[in-house]
């Protein structure tokens, strides 16, 4: 077992690599990737840099080059639903690519011929963050994640995204690493905590609390690692 550990920001890693040991860099696609363990757990962490198309790179580079077998992913979100506050740990249970447009054709949003409008997360993954949660005594909220190469910061557009792909969180890499991972049989699981409400405010809240939401992902995603070989 070698397990991947993505974020897409050096604010997302930081507070996982920081905590392996035995750490090596590689630099390969322009990217620098770090193997180490985690209590005796073969680990590669990257950061992909923002973006679906980043994230599919680093993705597909973890489980082609350095033979990964599962896929973590660790990171911030803005929310959607009302019942998501900043802080707040959000699993994915599904996600979908909410700027992907080919409608003109006849297709609904976030589909493409031979594609899926939504991409459904490793259901083991997802109980074994539930066990971790129940462990720590934390909340763990489930939901599907919208991804799109924007920022978004705008109620309008917010709205539109949870209305019509029944999303409860936005970001900007989840669907690619699911695209990624589902094609190359790999087990991911996509873990977000939240920074800002994906409002006019988003901006401001997004740099405020980015740190202290990174850490709370990274410190629940070394949790499951610890976990890992149980499944």
């Amino acid at each position: 077992m070698k397990i991947a550990i993505m974020g897409a920001m050096p604010e997302e890693i930081e507070p996982i690599i920081s905590k392996l040991d035995a750490v090596t860099k590689t630099y390969y696609g322009e990217n620098t990737y770090y193997e180490g363990t985690y209590h005796g757990k073969d680990v590669v962490v990257a950061y992909s840099k923002i973006g679906k198309v980043f994230a599919t790179l680093t993705a597909t580079i973890l489980i082609e080059k350095f033979a990964c077998t599962h896929l973590l992913f660790s990171g911030v979100a803005g929310a959607i639903s009302n019942e998501l506050s900043i802080g707040d740990l959000v699993i994915a249970t599904g996600l979908s690519q909410h700027d992907l447009d080919i409608t003109a054709f006849g297709h609904p949003f976030g589909y493409v011929p031979e594609g899926e409008v939504c991409i459904t997360t490793d259901k083991n993954l997802r109980n074994l963050a539930k066990k971790v949660a129940q462990e720590k005594s934390l909340t763990l909220k489930e939901g599907n994640i919208a991804t799109g190469d924007q920022f978004v910061a705008d109620e309008t557009r917010k709205n539109w995204i949870g209305s019509t792909f029944q999303a409860d969180a936005l970001e900007m890499e989840g669907a690619a690493v699911a695209v990624v991972c589902k094609a190359l049989n790999v087990p991911f699981f996509i873990l977000r905590a939240i920074s800002d409400s994906a409002d006019m405010d988003a901006s401001f809240n997004f740099d405020t609390f980015l740190d202290s939401s990174a850490k709370i992902s990274a410190d629940f995603i070394l949790s499951m690692v610890d976990e890992l070989q149980s499944i």
